[in-house]
């Protein structure tokens, strides 16, 4: 469970209906209270963008004030407003790093944020339905929508002449795929 940390500097206690998870606190990092996190972020350091941070598990969210960040080796670290010791970071571990979406940027046209294409249903130019979108990643050469239609998977490349239209009103995605590929 998440350890409670009293600070009168603390961010609002009002948690956000629209939180999005932007990462997980993989431990603690020295002993002054610094954290090791992942963040699930197209740049890597992105977190440090935002000064207030919901962390959290199950549901039971607590505000933290970012204090400073640092990118290492492969790695982030964070100092956290009243977390000051290895045990209270430690404490952290494993929960989910959130902020208000509210905070994000608008997406440039022809743009999207991963999270607001999960579910959308993929129909191909024939007018057949190949599944809903579950889960996308990155390959290096592009990003892959992975679409599920039952026990049935597809990889779909995520291209200009794969992906024709993307309609988040009528919450649908078209594209040039069969199904039988």
């Amino acid at each position: 469970m998440i350890q409670a940390v009293t600070t009168q500097k603390r961010a609002s206690s009002s948690v956000p209906d629209d939180l999005l998870i932007m990462g997980y606190v993989s431990g603690a990092f020295g002993i002054h209270g610094w954290i090791n996190l992942v963040g699930d972020t197209e740049d890597a350091d992105s977190l440090f963008d935002y000064d207030t941070w919901w962390i959290g598990q199950e549901g039971q969210w607590q505000a933290y004030t970012l204090v400073e960040g640092q990118v290492h080796t492969k790695k982030l670290a964070a100092q956290l407003e009243g977390v000051n010791d290895r045990d209270a970071a430690f404490a952290l571990k494993s929960c989910k790093i959130a902020v208000s979406r509210s905070l994000l940027p608008a997406p440039a046209t022809d743009e999207y944020y991963w999270i607001d294409l999960i579910g959308l249903d993929v129909i191909n130019v024939q007018g057949e339905k190949l599944g809903i979108v579950d889960n996308l990643f990155e390959t290096g050469a592009n990003d892959v929508i992975v679409v599920k239609d039952g026990q049935t998977e597809r990889l779909l490349p995520f291209v200009a002449h794969v992906v024709l239209k993307v309609d988040l009103a009528a919450k649908t995605i078209s594209v040039d795929w069969g199904l039988d590929y």
